[in-house]
């Protein structure tokens, strides 16, 4: 009967409970072979920068095989701060592909976090040299902090990190959290930084290039993650055009990614290298760049493991939702 469908609601707390590193590497794993395959679909994204200064955005996409719908709403209020609010605000919505009716919707703050930390540890993992050691990470932010965590746990080659932040100033709570993993320090110069390190790792808002082309040196890999809407970036121009390039989704990239400011660059889609359509030979001396702009197939197949796990451990809020 139509009138005995339910909506499953995951708060916060509900989603923080369930969300574990391992499951939503497999998830995110998962989607970028659904789209290398072509089985998922992306959706034409929505990203537009609002009067209140914020900036709002829809990723959708679906998998037919698997009666897999949904779309996230998410952007970024930077006056969210001023209350003592997170900036980053998402909310995910599952969708009966049959019946177009909403059967589930998520809290999605801590899972884009987290699918954006595992989607950058499997960049590393395909493109930074095996023997990497150092790290530089520009950013000490939420997105930074995952960033380096999922570093950290898949490459445990890694010892040594600077990072810079906004304002120059040493970040204790940010050293904190990875004292007892890694040598942690404040980056005295950023060019220098860049230089010494084996690995990049830029979560900043995209304001603009964080340090000067001089500075990479061949065999330097780099995962951006700040440009995620038109008008952003965080490589200094010139970059791109001699790296190898590879990104989530070509179109999306160069729409949105840090490939909008080379978008003829030849590039590949990391889905292709999980799935050995595209093969990737890194010489010692190759720059490579992991542009990061986030794909909707990622925000579905976690959503759907949340949904499973939640079913599961009878975690949530189920709701009347007759038609």
């Amino acid at each position: 009967m139509r009138n005995n469908e339910r909506l499953v609601l995951l708060d916060k707390d509900a989603v923080e409970s369930l969300l574990k590193a391992d499951d939503v590497l497999e998830a995110v794993r998962e989607a970028f072979v659904l789209h290398s395959q072509r089985e998922g679909r992306v959706f034409q994204v929505v990203r537009e920068r609002l009067s209140t200064g914020g900036v709002f955005g829809i990723k959708s996409g679906d998998v037919q095989t698997q009666s897999l719908l949904g779309f996230k709403a998410a952007g970024f209020w930077p006056t969210n701060r001023q209350s003592g609010g997170e900036p980053h605000q998402a909310t995910i919505m599952l969708i009966n592909p049959a019946t177009g009716r909403p059967i589930c919707v998520i809290d999605g703050n801590a899972v884009t976090t987290m699918r954006t930390g595992a989607a950058g540890g499997l960049g590393l993992m395909q493109l930074a040299r095996p023997d990497s050691t150092r790290v530089c990470v520009f950013g000490s932010g939420v997105q930074a902090r995952v960033q380096l965590t999922f570093a950290l746990r898949l490459m445990p080659s890694l010892k040594r990190v600077q990072y810079v932040t906004v304002n120059g100033e040493k970040d204790e709570a940010f050293e904190s959290q990875f004292r007892s993993y890694c040598d942690i320090r404040l980056a005295e110069d950023r060019n220098g930084a860049v230089t010494d390190s084996d690995i990049v790792i830029t979560a900043t808002p995209g304001a603009g290039a964080l340090f000067d082309l001089d500075a990479v040196r061949p065999g330097t890999h780099f995962n951006c993650v700040g440009a995620d809407t038109k008008g952003k970036r965080e490589l200094p121009d010139g970059l791109l055009e001699r790296v190898r390039l590879v990104v989530d989704d070509r179109i999306q990239a160069s729409e949105i990614g840090e490939t909008q400011w080379a978008p003829k660059t030849e590039m590949i889609e990391l889905g292709d290298l999980l799935t050995g359509n595209a093969h990737f030979d890194r010489q010692p001396g190759d720059i490579t760049v992991f542009d990061m702009t986030g794909l909707a197939l990622q925000d579905l197949t976690v959503a759907r493991m949340l949904r499973d796990r939640a079913t599961e451990a009878n975690v949530g809020t189920s709701i009347a939702w007759p038609w």
